[in-house]
């Protein structure tokens, strides 16, 4: 007969913890919605007191200012074409790094996970020069690439972890019944990795989507401007026009948070998963 665990005063205050440190991580985002939904006076008055109505006006002028739906489309197609690429590279990477293990590939992940120690304002100005060189520059094609070669250290660290966890023994059958490597990988193996995928195209997307200075180095077109580079606009020398920024900030956030809350299951289960076998 199962044991039930009594209920402790212990386990009732790390309960009350457990609230308290989430109304923390709230604050946020109730600053920045009650904020939003007020005019500039009532925000300057009090930022902390609830609206007095709901000043839906900020919303129509963002949506116009920023032109959401263009730098919405721009920062979703960056979004889904970075993560695509990110997610085939560096888990065929990490697949043969894995399954064909030698000094060279060994010194390969090495200088992958040496690589997510770089800070990315050291390297930003050679960076730029590059990209302006081999064309990258004013495209959101050559912005892809950049973040083909920012994202990809930490990607391949996080299949190379999982895909120790999978048998061997599963691809070997599937070489016996005449399978070409291609066909274990694509067929067997990827399909596999769905937990980890899934959690590298949270992580890939939430950095993606909420950043601002790849974008504003690589893309000095306005019309290719990104969200955070849209929001950015409301920020002038002179003036600063928060409570439309605050709306704005609202409109960017809230796919991301969606998308988020939708697949967050998955991150635990993909990096739990993937510290199985060292």
């Amino acid at each position: 007969m199962a044991t039930v665990k009594k209920y402790t005063g212990r386990l009732f205050a790390l309960e009350v913890l457990g609230i308290l440190v989430a109304l923390l991580f709230l604050i946020p985002f109730y600053f920045v919605i009650a904020n939003s939904l007020k005019t500039f006076p009532e925000l300057a008055a009090n930022t902390a007191k609830l609206p007095s109505s709901l000043y839906l006006d900020n919303y129509t002028k963002v949506w116009s200012i920023m032109k959401f739906p263009k730098a919405f489309f721009n920062s979703l197609f960056i979004t889904v074409l970075a993560n695509v690429g990110l997610v085939v590279i560096s888990s065929m990477a990490a697949y043969r790094m894995v399954r064909k293990a030698s000094r060279f590939n060994n010194l390969v992940f090495l200088a992958f996970v040496a690589a997510m120690v770089i800070p990315f304002q050291s390297i930003m100005i050679p960076l730029v020069r590059v990209a302006s060189q081999v064309g990258f520059m004013d495209s959101k094609l050559g912005l892809v690439a950049c973040y083909y070669g920012f994202g990809v250290s930490l990607n391949v660290f996080l299949y190379h972890g999982f895909i120790k966890s999978i048998p061997l023994e599963i691809e070997e059958s599937a070489k016996v019944d005449g399978s070409s490597a291609y066909g274990v990988f694509w067929k067997i193996v990827f399909p596999l990795l769905k937990p980890m995928s899934i959690t590298i195209i949270i992580l890939n997307s939430l950095w993606i989507w909420n950043d601002y200075l790849l974008p504003s180095l690589v893309l000095g077109n306005p019309e290719l401007r990104t969200i955070p580079l849209a929001t950015f606009s409301f920020f002038g020398q002179y003036t600063k026009q928060w409570d439309l920024a605050l709306a704005g900030l609202t409109l960017s956030v809230l796919p991301i948070v969606i998308f988020f809350l939708f697949l967050q299951k998955h991150i635990v289960e993909g990096i739990t998963a993937g510290s199985v076998k060292g």
